[in-house]
């Protein structure tokens, strides 16, 4: 029998669950020293926890089914001041949630009073019972400071209800958001509400409602979006300049049901977020025994003015990652015309580490890297840029297995490519990426183009290889750190 965390595709330094299916993350927040990660695990929560977002220890089940049904997605609190009067004056843990019984969703809450570790329900639940709507969940609960109160994001249809309150067991609703904006493809879920630093504008603050949108057949599976605005504690506004084309979270198509960290120290000052490293076009349907999903990477996230003015939300992998990192294999400036050049790497655990590298150019079609390929360049991951069109593109079709079954029991479309448009006119370009055994997360200009994707190659297929076609391409800072498991270490 493969020991746990050492079975085929098993991330190495993401967060996946010893077996069964991981899906939403929920409950995130920090208090006492260590990050909880919730999520969802057949309709109960799931808990994680860590000191520094890097290494994880598995707990039991947080929160279970009961009389009032399935417990899905949700936020958790640090109650500092005890306004729910559950704590005896002291600080303390809220998740909030939705219950779902017979196709109706409700919210509900649950409290903590030792860290996390034991959770009791609210005698009063549902906190808000279901007001008459078939799709009324993931609640995501902030303290708003201006008005001393609690706020509620909850995603319905393709909406997002707004409500407040002063105790975390009474709720007024403030108001709603969403018709003409953005995408309306299919349901919006997993809304997240917080504040974002505007990088280089001194004391510019700013406002992001964050939403996930269900499968549909415009995006060919789930996707996710993000508006840029005002929030003044009863309504969510979005800035006249940030109307119009929809702004997009994540080009990949592995990138779900993204939310923040709660009560994150200002001493950090930092927004953190992940997001579920599947989707739902093919939710549970992965080659993978005996867990099915996982989260992403844990990415800093904030807001920079565009080339066309437009703020952008940007994310980072987070420092702490660097811990991982084991002697770099280090290149000097690799020049391509027309060709293809393997690099000569052994490393010490294959198909798991970090990469970075500038790429700079005159006239050439498209370049780019190639991941996971095997001996005979017949598997491959293509990471690259078509200049002429302003296209990067992640291209997964050669990638390896690709049987995935959707969520009909047909077969997906996963060997596809994609792709987002890039301003290049300085004609070079800035790339970062991590590679853990199935998944690929691609970081382009310091995280303003972000695409994360699954991928099945077999056991060989663990090269990197550089490519350039019609012309020259110039590959400098080239560096790929060896990332060291964070699995098994006993």
């Amino acid at each position: 029998m493969t020991p746990l965390y050492r079975e085929k595709y098993r991330p190495q330094f993401h967060l996946t669950p010893p077996e069964g299916p991981m899906s939403d993350p929920n409950g995130m927040v920090y208090f006492d020293g260590e990050y909880h990660q919730f999520y969802q695990f057949t309709g109960r929560w799931g808990h994680a926890v860590s000191r520094d977002l890097v290494h994880w220890e598995h707990l039991p089940l947080a929160l279970d089914t009961d009389e009032l049904g399935d417990i899905w997605s949700g936020s958790a609190v640090v109650d500092w001041q005890d306004s729910s009067g559950f704590f005896d004056g002291e600080p303390g843990l809220v998740a909030i949630f939705t219950h779902f019984k017979d196709g109706l969703q409700s919210q509900s809450i649950a409290y903590s009073a030792d860290r996390g570790r034991s959770w009791t329900k609210y005698v009063g639940n549902p906190v808000i019972p279901n007001p008459g709507l078939k799709d009324f969940r993931d609640p995501k609960v902030l303290w708003h400071e201006e008005t001393k109160r609690w706020i509620m994001a909850v995603s319905v249809d393709r909406r997002i209800y707004f409500y407040s309150s002063a105790d975390l067991k009474s709720w007024l609703f403030e108001s709603e958001f969403g018709e003409g904006m953005g995408s309306h493809a299919a349901v919006w879920e997993c809304p997240d509400l917080f504040r974002l630093q505007v990088e280089d504008e001194e004391g510019a603050v700013k406002w992001v409602l964050h939403v996930s949108i269900g499968d549909n057949e415009v995006t060919d599976g789930s996707s996710a979006q993000y508006f840029v605005g005002e929030f003044d504690g009863h309504r969510f506004t979005v800035d006249e300049a940030e109307r119009g084309q929809s702004q997009w979270t994540d080009y990949g198509q592995d990138y779900y049901a993204a939310v923040s960290y709660s009560d994150l120290p200002e001493s950090q000052g930092r927004q953190v977020w992940l997001g579920w490293t599947s989707n739902w076009k093919y939710p549970f349907s992965s080659p993978t025994a005996p867990w099915k999903g996982g989260m992403s990477i844990p990415r800093s996230i904030s807001l920079r003015r565009g080339r066309q003015g437009r703020l952008v939300l940007v994310q980072d992998p987070i420092e702490e990652l660097k811990s991982l990192r084991l002697t770099p294999r280090t290149f000097e400036p690799i020049v391509l015309e027309d060709g293809v050049q393997k690099l000569d790497l052994d490393l010490p655990v294959s198909n798991s580490y970090e990469f970075s590298l500038e790429i700079s150019w005159e006239e050439a079609a498209s370049f780019g890297l190639r991941l996971c390929s095997s001996p005979r360049e017949r598997q491959y991951t293509e990471i690259g840029c078509i200049p002429s069109e302003s296209i990067l593109y992640l291209d997964r079709t050669n990638s390896g297995f690709s049987g995935i079954a959707d969520r009909s029991g047909g077969k997906a479309n996963f060997a596809k490519r994609f792709e987002a448009h890039c301003n290049m006119e300085k004609r070079t370009l800035k790339m970062r990426g991590f590679v853990d055994q199935c998944l690929v997360e691609w970081f382009i200009e310091d995280g303003e183009h972000v695409f994360t994707s699954l991928i099945y190659p077999d056991p060989e297929s663990t090269g990197v290889e550089l490519f350039a076609t019609g012309g020259k391409a110039v590959f400098s800072r080239l560096e790929i750190f060896p990332l060291q498991s964070i699995w098994n270490k006993d």
